[in-house]
């Protein structure tokens, strides 16, 4: 199950779109039904989740909607990129061990531990988490570094596969080993998983014969 759209409550549909596509997010859609439908659909780069706002979509009053998470890799790049596009985006700062808000980002630039906020023309609020590295589980970041490094990581798995595996083509093992790792498993899982696909492969290909 993948989480595809959030629903922003919002005054002036046209106001909220410059404000978005303004920031740099992709327009996929907009399209009305009549006088009191309308939906405006949004991506934020390099995001697999959208947001809809529009009309006769909620019944949330506007600008309801406080703390949605936008995920970066450097807060202080994505702070000067957004603020370049017009958001007022705050400065980073961190929470203490007794969790009281503290400004400037987290002393040991621990993931998860910095923030930054902004909002919308409506005053719906955005908050901006750093993560460098995801806990266990939570899956990989999806930047150009992370995914060179994944792709090593497999074709060295791969390697150790394919000596003594029977024929198949590379691209299935990679495929199913990236999505495992993107899921949270770890390499040594990872690699059972694609054996077990690539094994699942070879038995429907010998049905179909």
């Amino acid at each position: 199950m993948k989480l595809e759209v959030v629903v922003l409550p919002v005054v002036d549909v046209d106001r909220a779109k410059r404000f978005y596509k303004g920031l740099g997010w992709r327009e996929d859609a907009d399209f009305s039904a009549g006088d009191d439908f309308r939906v405006v659909q949004l991506t934020p780069p390099g995001s697999p989740c959208s947001i809809h706002f529009g009309k006769g979509l909620t019944a949330a009053a506007p600008g309801s909607i406080q703390g949605l998470y936008l995920v970066v890799d450097d807060i202080e790049a994505a702070r000067a990129e957004l603020n370049g596009h017009g958001a007022d985006v705050s400065g980073a700062f961190h929470y203490t061990q007794t969790r009281q808000r503290a400004p400037g980002p987290d002393p040991e630039r621990r993931s998860y531990g910095t923030y930054a906020t902004f909002t919308d023309p409506d005053g719906n609020r955005w908050l901006l988490q750093e993560i460098k590295t995801r806990l266990p589980g939570r899956g990989l970041s999806s930047d150009v570094a992370t995914l060179t490094d994944l792709l090593r990581e497999a074709e060295k798995g791969h390697g150790a596969y394919e000596p003594t595996a029977p024929k198949h083509h590379w691209s299935g093992w990679y495929a199913s080993y990236i999505i495992a790792r993107q899921r949270g498993k770890t390499p040594d899982q990872a690699a059972q998983d694609a054996g077990a696909h690539m094994e699942n492969e070879r038995r429907a290909a010998q049905t179909d014969r």
